[in-house]
């Protein structure tokens, strides 16, 4: 007879779920048409940075929803393996000290001003986890690129994206609803891996927040509405 021990492994924090699955990633090692990695974790100083800021906000295993952005960029949770974090938001907003250049990105700004208007960095990461699609990025001469500019990377990866969502989701998530967050193309590819995994009973999209920060910034004031109206749903 089969022992079930799925309790135990219940029992452990987000903390030590999250720091295990980003410190034991197994990307595809050559991608197509000059695009490399964007893999932060590999650097045990970025490691260490992110397993501070994990101890500090999901030092518990109670449930949280998910965002999922499209992949880490070049700016924030490429530099501090935080997503949506550039190191300055990481040292103003969420305390934590580090040896990176001081510098923001405009993601991250629109982050932290969602953040800090659902009620700062405490109550927002108790009830929510900000994650991607692909857990991490890509660069194509210098340049960010997304999973799905390029099919030829979408079809080497996508055995990779499945695989990480999985094992990301295989803790005390609330499923009912995901937020998409990044624009109609991510929505779009992860709602058709939803339709196939049911990991959801909902997924929401909402637009990205560069987007908004760099073409949309004298409406941001409503896009943050929007942004708050989903997170309390």
């Amino acid at each position: 007879m089969k022992t079930n021990f799925s309790f135990l492994y219940r029992m452990k924090t987000w903390a030590e779920h999250l720091l295990h699955l980003y410190g034991n990633l197994k990307p595809p090692k050559k991608l197509p048409n000059d695009i490399e990695w964007l893999y932060p974790q590999k650097d045990p100083a970025v490691m260490k940075i992110f397993g501070q800021f994990l101890l500090k906000y999901y030092n518990d295993n109670q449930p949280r929803r998910f965002l999922l952005g499209i992949n880490p960029g070049r700016f924030g949770a490429g530099v501090t393996g935080v997503n949506f974090t550039a190191p300055k938001q990481l040292r103003e907003f969420c305390g934590i000290e580090h040896g990176f250049k001081n510098q923001t990105e405009l993601s991250a700004e629109f982050i932290y001003e969602l953040i800090s208007a659902y009620g700062g960095v405490e109550k927002f990461y108790s009830h929510f986890f900000i994650g991607s699609v692909c857990p991490l990025g890509f660069i194509k001469h210098g340049k960010n690129i997304n999973y799905y500019d390029d099919k030829e990377l979408l079809t080497t990866v996508e055995p990779f994206i499945i695989k990480s969502l999985e094992q990301l989701l295989d803790f005390n998530v609330n499923t009912k609803i995901c937020l998409a967050v990044g624009g109609e193309k991510n929505f779009k590819y992860l709602r058709s891996l939803n339709d196939r995994f049911q990991w959801f009973e909902e997924i929401l999209p909402l637009p990205h927040p560069r987007f908004i920060m760099q073409y949309r910034r004298k409406q941001k004031e409503q896009f943050l509405q929007q942004y708050l109206q989903f997170l309390a749903k």
